[in-house]
């Protein structure tokens, strides 16, 4: 299957998504091949850790010091990310609703409820894996931002991302689809395909899916992102991730 490049620095079981387990198991592990100096070894990594907590956190002061902003003035608290910040797998939402906000963290709610199951159907479970939103702040009344405001927050998205350097990006609705591709066509159109993607120089690995609180509006599109989750575990296994 061929990538398609955009540059910006089988049956399906409605019961496995509507319920907590899961008949489908995948036990491909990765063999480490590789000897390191475990202290150093660890101690390279805490360092990698510490410096992006501390980008995290420069990231966090930025985005909250933005003003004149509609997005902003009207939510409780910004929504950074949360999970594994090392993790190979980088899963990024459209905005905050209103569980979010109340909180400060990603799917929560019913669509967290959803998206914790369609991860588990692929044996991963949502703390293993990194999450943000494009926005990071709730849109008034949830609706969907504007392009402007799209645009203006996929200069921290495009941040996010250099700071987490994850292997994988799964893009979950329109919103995360623009910000980070510029690409506004129906999700329905670019979904399930791999694109390889530019942020900073660095390439990405990037996949389009519906988000979970598309899905419980209408659960029919369940079986499409039954597929996405597929083709997600399959490039995990080529890519050889530990999750």
């Amino acid at each position: 299957m061929s990538k398609k490049v955009i540059n910006q620095n089988t049956n399906y079981d409605f019961e496995l998504l509507n319920s907590l387990e899961s008949n489908f198991t995948f036990n491909e592990k990765p063999i480490n091949r590789f000897k390191n100096d475990a202290n150093s070894f660890e101690a390279t990594n805490k360092d990698i850790g510490i410096n992006k907590k501390e980008n995290l956190a420069e990231l966090e002061r930025e985005i909250n010091s933005i003003e004149d902003c509609n997005l902003k003035d009207n939510s409780k608290n910004i929504v950074l990310g949360d999970g594994n910040i090392d993790s190979s797998i980088m899963l990024i939402g459209e905005a905050p609703g209103v569980e979010e906000d109340k909180v400060g963290l990603t799917f929560m709610g019913e669509s967290g409820n959803l998206l914790k199951k369609m991860l588990l159907a692929i044996n991963i479970k949502k703390e293993n894996i990194y999450s943000t939103y494009a926005v990071n702040f709730r849109p008034p009344e949830d609706q969907k931002p504007s392009s402007a405001e799209i645009k203006r927050y996929s200069q921290f998205l495009q941040k996010h991302i250099s700071i987490i350097k994850p292997k994988i990006i799964i893009l979950m609705g329109s919103t995360a689809m623009e910000s980070l591709t510029g690409l506004n066509s129906k999700i329905s159109i670019e979904r399930g395909k791999w694109k390889e993607i530019i942020v900073q120089n660095t390439s990405y690995n990037v996949i389009i899916t519906f988000n979970p609180s598309y899905l419980l509006r209408v659960p029919e599109n369940k079986k499409h992102s039954w597929e996405d989750l597929k083709t997600i575990k399959q490039k995990i296994v080529d890519l050889k991730l530990s999750i």
